[in-house]
């Protein structure tokens, strides 16, 4: 299963050819992951938003490593772009959050990413096991990773 999070694209997001700049990619990437999986956010956020980030939250996330793969330009919308997320590997302190970005109607395929997230303990700064609760929200969303072209 996945979620879908929509993610609008700003003006800021546009490089001089007209399409999404492939560090604002980042970006977008960034914000879908933060809607899907930080609690304390809008009036129905998913079940997955667990993780509190918040001013003194005993939990911080790093990125250990990113990856993307661009299938087309990803022209300004004005309706958000649509992000499916599912989680690609859950590790003993980190997971692996695959991403599927597409056109508002679906039908166009802009780029497929890898984000592998751990989770730190906020007071020591070292990586912390991924809770009972994380993994019980998250298992529905465990699937196969990402599939690159390249292999």
């Amino acid at each position: 299963m996945r979620l879908e999070v929509p993610v609008q694209v700003r003006w800021s997001d546009l490089d001089a050819y007209g399409h999404v700049n492939n560090a604002s990619l980042l970006t977008l990437l960034e914000e879908a992951r933060v809607t899907a999986f930080w609690a304390g956010g809008p009036e129905g956020s998913p079940d997955t938003a667990i993780i509190d980030a918040g001013p003194g939250a005993s939990s911080i996330t790093v990125i250990a490593r990113q990856e993307s793969e661009y299938l087309g330009q990803i022209p300004h919308h004005r309706q958000p772009i649509r992000v499916d997320i599912w989680v690609g590997h859950m590790g003993g302190a980190s997971m692996q959050v695959c991403y599927e970005v597409r056109s508002p109607d679906r039908a166009e395929l802009y780029a497929r990413a890898a984000t592998t997230v751990v989770m730190l303990d906020a007071a020591t700064g070292f990586p912390r096991r991924l809770t009972d609760a994380e993994r019980a929200a998250w298992q529905p969303y465990l699937e196969a990773p990402v599939q690159f072209r390249r292999g």
